[in-house]
């Protein structure tokens, strides 16, 4: 699987809280050499995955090693109203997106006098329009010129040609409407054109609404400006996720032993964190696979709905070549055997072919 699925930039406005949170998830980064796909720049992060499931198999199989999944976080440098014309860092931060395969927009839901806000209030929805609106200018341009460049083709009346005017067309009335891409109604055939067109509001996007201790934030006062908000991500179809990026950033010399205790203290129930690390692989609709033995347990990403031989692509490409068949039981079936002896008495081991599409929570032992 090409790495090119796995990272989700980080954008906001300044003061916002965007490289407090990018510090706080940094401080859960993998080693390098376990991933091959690892870059040395500053702004990028590669990212351990949590999952519970892990440790567990770990235990079962009394493996020397363990070793989780990762996806990389990209902090996109902050942007300004006019990024589309190139003004400020513009130019690089419309290509930095354009280059990430889901976005994570940092919204900032507290009010502080200490820390000014770069429109002076505090108004969630119109920060996101802000950005937003950047963004969507940069993809009317990008159709706009699409259009232009198959004018000739759609003019011959070519089949394709016309497809695509008809999709790009559509696209542009929700664009023009200050709407995200993503929101227009389209077909299999429509989505399979628009994909050519990298279109940065296509792409997946979560809002991480950023808390502050001991400040006013909107969730709590639950006024106007939180329900607008809440209503905005509902009708734009996007995820959000609530944080303290602060508390998380303070937490991340803390002990795991001490940790709920010190978010106890916050009065913050979970960690934050973890939850939008999650999230932000099931937005780029990624599901884990297991192999796990003596040696090592370790945790595989691959898309959603993947065969066993792109599966095993995951661990080695000779795996995909070379696939004969897998064996697979599911974790919950393995947990409750006990262990790997008797999940396969029982008949909880199953033998799947090239054909076979892996579930999250497989474990996989590969033949070739």
């Amino acid at each position: 699987m090409s790495h090119s699925k796995l990272t989700i930039g980080i954008v906001g406005l300044p003061n916002v809280g965007k490289s407090t949170l990018f510090n706080a998830l940094t401080k859960r980064s993998v080693p390098a050499e376990n991933f091959p796909f690892c870059t040395i720049d500053p702004s990028v992060g590669v990212v351990a995955v949590p999952d519970s499931r892990l440790e567990k198999l770990t235990t079962l199989s009394n493996s020397q090693k363990t070793i989780p999944t990762a996806i990389e976080f990209v902090d996109i440098a902050g942007l300004v109203k006019g990024a589309s014309d190139g003004e400020g860092l513009g130019n690089k931060f419309l290509s930095h997106i354009r280059e990430v395969d889901a976005i994570a927009h940092v919204v900032r839901l507290f009010e502080d006098t200490d820390i000014t806000h770069v429109h002076g209030t505090i108004n969630p929805v119109d920060d996101i329009t802000v950005i937003n609106l950047e963004l969507i200018i940069a993809d009317m341009q990008t159709a706009a010129k699409r259009m232009q460049s198959i004018e000739r083709e759609v003019r011959r009346g070519d089949k394709e040609a016309v497809l695509e005017h008809h999709t790009v067309t559509k696209i542009l009335k929700t664009l023009e409407a200050g709407n995200l891409a993503r929101s227009t109604e389209l077909n299999e055939k429509e989505e399979e054109v628009i994909k050519g067109l990298h279109l940065l509001t296509m792409k997946p996007m979560l809002y991480v609404l950023n808390k502050k201790a001991n400040a006013l934030n909107l969730d709590e006062e639950n006024g106007e400006r939180y329900e607008k908000l809440l209503q905005f991500i509902e009708d734009s179809h996007a995820q959000y996720v609530i944080i303290d990026a602060g508390v998380e950033h303070e937490l991340k010399d803390v002990s795991p032993e001490d940790k709920d205790e010190f978010l106890r203290e916050f009065g913050v129930v979970e960690d934050g964190v973890s939850a939008f690390i999650q999230m932000g692989y099931r937005l780029l609709d990624l599901i884990t696979f297991f192999t796990t033995g003596e040696d090592e347990t370790r945790a595989w990403t691959v898309l959603r709905d993947s065969s066993a031989p792109d599966a095993g692509a995951a661990i080695h490409s000779d795996f995909r070549d070379k696939f004969i068949r897998a064996d697979v039981v599911a974790y919950e079936k393995l947990m409750e055997a006990g262990s790997y002896a008797i999940a396969r008495e029982k008949g909880s081991v199953r033998t799947e072919g090239k054909a076979y599409v892996v579930q999250d929570g497989d474990i996989i032992e590969f033949r070739i």
